[in-house]
């Protein structure tokens, strides 16, 4: 879908727009991300056709109005709103479009006051590890893993991507580096 809609935009822009391009989700190196982007566009392509629009007619009002009227969370809508600017960075990038529309679209405000992840006390804790059996391989490893993430508050990815060197002695402190998304490395003691 994305690519019929890039080659609509190519025809109405005449042979000079002819040029060889990558597919637009797959510039996005996050393989969930880059699913997420393309869904989200789809509802857009469907939204403009049914408007008789096409993607290099399309003005921020028109933007703006498909985001008014979309179904969802907050979270969602925004997410939804940065594919369609991310897809809009890549049609401008490869001058397929003069303008990015939705440059000037602000997406619904979404403040979050309070987490929803509850904190667990430290008997629940505790009873949760010493129902994990011992005797086993698979056991220590649940129990490495689970006391891990309960203790440095490390999301699974981080805690499933440690190696043994990860684990180091700094004076008489012993330190865990996680790998976080995004690259970046986040050490606890």
């Amino acid at each position: 879908m994305v690519n019929v809609a890039l080659q609509q935009t190519q025809a109405n822009k005449g042979a000079a727009a002819n040029c060889r391009h990558p597919r637009y989700p797959a510039t996005i190196r996050n393989r969930n991300t880059r699913l997420a982007y393309a869904r989200a566009c789809y509802p857009f392509f469907h939204w403009c056709q049914e408007n008789g629009l096409t993607l290099d007619t399309v003005r921020p009002f028109h933007v703006a109005a498909y985001i008014e009227q979309m179904p969802g969370s907050k979270p969602t809508i925004k997410q939804k709103l940065a594919a369609i600017r991310m897809l809009y960075d890549f049609l401008v990038s490869r001058q397929l479009v003069p303008a990015n529309p939705t440059a000037s679209v602000r997406g619904p405000k979404y403040v979050v006051k309070r987490g929803k992840t509850p904190v667990w006390s430290r008997e629940d804790a505790k009873k949760l590890l010493e129902s994990i059996p011992r005797d086993d391989l698979a056991g220590l490893r649940d129990r490495a893993l689970i006391s891990t993430m309960l203790f440095s508050f490390a999301r699974i990815s981080a805690v499933l991507s440690l190696k043994r060197q990860d684990f180091y002695h700094q004076g008489p402190r012993r330190w865990l580096r996680f790998h976080e998304k995004g690259g970046k490395e986040h050490e606890m003691p």
